[in-house]
């Protein structure tokens, strides 16, 4: 009895779309696709820059599945893939476009639900990328640190200060006597 796409685990699919298996890429595709597209606008890109990039970094996948030796979990392989070709594509299109000023970001209303996308927008550009490669994409600080074409020190200084932003707007109001002002 074979089992369904749906209950074959990741590196199985992998095996099978290493082999041309198309069906199966495409299952991988569906488990992941958000997944990479969330984190693609977490690092600054537009809806549809994130779309277009996923969409290539699936393709780049399935050309290269063959590599995928199931060492790590598939949406980390793959997430890394997405976020190499995004900052390829960032840093290309920084060599055409001159940089703009960047918004000052605007507080975090703590009184309404709070997200990370919107915790995000806070971060400046290089935080936002750094956190995001290495929560996001599950990329370490040497990795981030040559994909970005920074010091080692220097993305570590991104990310503890990116985090650091992050755990404090995320942090729910508090009252003078130390108790969370959210009504539950």
């Amino acid at each position: 009895m074979t089992k369904s796409l749906r209950e074959l685990h990741d590196v199985e699919l992998a095996v099978q779309a290493a082999a041309g298996g198309r069906r199966e890429y495409g299952e991988l595709v569906r488990r992941h696709g958000s997944a990479v597209r969330g984190l693609l606008r977490r690092m600054g890109a537009a809806p549809s820059l994130a779309d277009d990039v996923a969409q290539d970094a699936f393709l780049q996948g399935f050309q290269r599945c063959a590599e995928f030796r199931g060492q790590g979990t598939f949406a980390g392989w793959i997430k890394k893939i997405a976020a190499r070709l995004y900052l390829k594509r960032v840093a290309h299109e920084a060599r055409y476009v001159a940089e703009s000023e960047v918004e000052a970001a605007t507080p975090v209303d703590h009184a309404r639900t709070l997200d990370l996308d919107e915790a995000m927008k806070a971060l400046n550009e290089t935080e936002r990328v750094c956190v995001s490669l290495c929560h996001g994409a599950g990329m370490s600080h040497p990795e981030i640190a040559a994909a970005m074409n920074l010091p080692l020190g220097t993305v570590k200084s991104h990310v503890k200060r990116g985090l650091d932003k992050l755990r404090a707007r995320l942090q729910p109001a508090t009252d003078a006597g130390g108790r969370s002002s959210h009504v539950g």
